[in-house]
This record gives C-alpha cells, sequence and structure tokens, in this order.
C-alpha cells in the first residue's frame, strides 16, 4: 500500500448512485472526479417518471442532487468519458481517461438552444428510445448537467470526403487550434506521409468543399499543414504503418 494517500477520489458512472456517492465523498473534503460515458449525468433514474415503491417523482428526489453536483467545489464532472487504463496501486491510482468531443466549446455554450433551433439535421432520440426526434446539436434532456449542448457527429465531413488521401482534416486542425502539432502531424501521417511537401503544393479540393463557405471563405486548411508540418522535426517522428494500395504515385524532379 503506497504510503502517500492522494486526496481525490474517482467515481465512475454519474447515476443516481454516482452522484450520491460523488456527493458524499466530496462533503469528507475528498476531490471528485465523476466520470460519465454519456453528455450528462443522471443515468436512467433521468429517463423515469415515477420510483418504485414509493411512486414519488424521480426529478423531485433527483434534481438537488443534479444541481448540487454540478456546483460543488469539490466535484468536476467529466462527461462524454470513457476510462482507458488504470495503474498504481491502492491509494495511489493513474487513470487515463479518453473524452470525446462535444464539437461546442462549454465554457462559451449558455445553454440557449439557438444551435438546436437551426441545426437542420434531424436524428432519432436515445433518450425517449427512438420514441421521437431531436436535432443533432441536441442537449441530452432539460434539467442536464452540464447544461451544454452537444453536436452529434455521424457522416463524414465534406473536406475529408474531397480529399484523394482522406486525412482527417478536423483532427489535426483541432490539434493544431491547441498548440499539438506534433499530434497534428501524427494525424496527417495516418493517411499521407508528406505533410511538410502537400502543405506547399497541394490543390486544395478540402477547401473547395469546406462548409465556412457558406459563410465568408474556407478554413485555410494547406496554410495550417504546412504551419504544422514547420513547426515540427519529421525525422524525429516515428513512421507510421501504412497498408499497401494498388495506386502508384511518380515524383518529377529531385
Amino acid at each position: 500500500m503506497a504510503k502517500d494517500k492522494i486526496g481525490a477520489v474517482m467515481v465512475v458512472g454519474g447515476g443516481i448512485g454516482g452522484m450520491q456517492a460523488a456527493l458524499d465523498l466530496a462533503e469528507s473534503d475528498f476531490y471528485v472526479y465523476l466520470v460519465e460515458k454519456s453528455p450528462a449525468i443522471g443515468g436512467r433514474m433521468s429517463q423515469l417518471d415515477k420510483t418504485f415503491p414509493t411512486n414519488d417523482c424521480s426529478m423531485c428526489i433527483m434534481g438537488p442532487k443534479l444541481v448540487e453536483c454540478g456546483r460543488h467545489l469539490n466535484i468536476e464532472i467529466l462527461t462524454l468519458s470513457q476510462i482507458e487504463s488504470i495503474t498504481g496501486e491502492e491509494g495511489n491510482f493513474q487513470v487515463r481517461i479518453h473524452q470525446h468531443s462535444r464539437y461546442i466549446d462549454p465554457d462559451k455554450c449558455t445553454g440557449c438552444g439557438d444551435c438546436a433551433t437551426v441545426c437542420p439535421v434531424s436524428l432519432p432520440d436515445e433518450y425517449n428510445q427512438g420514441l421521437c426526434m431531436r436535432t443533432a446539436a441536441y442537449l441530452m434532456y432539460p434539467q442536464s448537467v452540464p447544461q451544454v449542448y452537444s453536436i452529434d457527429k455521424k457522416d463524414r465531413p465534406p473536406c475529408i470526403s474531397a480529399c484523394p488521401a482522406h486525412i482527417n482534416v478536423q483532427g489535426y486542425v483541432a490539434m493544431i487550434k491547441v498548440g499539438k502539432y506534433k499530434e497534428a502531424i501524427e494525424i496527417i501521417m495516418r493517411d499521407m506521409p508528406l505533410p511538410g511537401i502537400l502543405g506547399r503544393v497541394c490543390v486544395r479540393f478540402c477547401e473547395e468543399e469546406c462548409r465556412r463557405c457558406e459563410v465568408d471563405e474556407p478554413v485555410s486548411i494547406k496554410e495550417l499543414k504546412r504551419f504544422a508540418a514547420d513547426q515540427v522535426d519529421i525525422l524525429s517522428l516515428p513512421v507510421p504503418e501504412i497498408t499497401a494500395r494498388e495506386e502508384r504515385v511518380a515524383i518529377i524532379g529531385s
């Protein structure tokens, strides 16, 4: 057993049991990470109308706990998150968590719902067992905590479809945004081994299909690729495994 205890606890699952456990631990002066795989905490109980055997209103019981979890200074809620690995020993664990993107900045979202109002995409509402439809920009349920909208991305973006190499454009642009240039280049090199060259000579089919054109002008995808490549020593990166393809490439000039 480790001698140095870490004053933090992780609770996996944001249902009624997980919320109560997080609140009890937080009130005992532990810092709590509440991990939930869906966009909001609440679990199955949030979908119920009444509870057995008292026939009490589910939301009347759970609502105060939702609010308290959301505002408690000792509780950090990690939604859209799944545990990838756990290492360490009792009293001192290290946990690796993969947190999926909401595609909406939680620090800027006010929960106004304007995005859902104008969203043109309709999808079956899983929260209501597919009995009704919701938009791709959605709030899991009206009392959701956190009160932040998410975008459910199902289709391939047009920029990726237009790219002959089908590079994950949104992925590496997102990495560049947060200054993770090495990670951006690694994403590019999964499908194309010459990011620096393509950042200079690419004919930019992706930018022709960029949806930003509907507003003003496309994202400068080619220039972003070039910028990221110039920030990283390509030779320091491991060569990714690339499957053999039927197409052939001719390089003219040395």
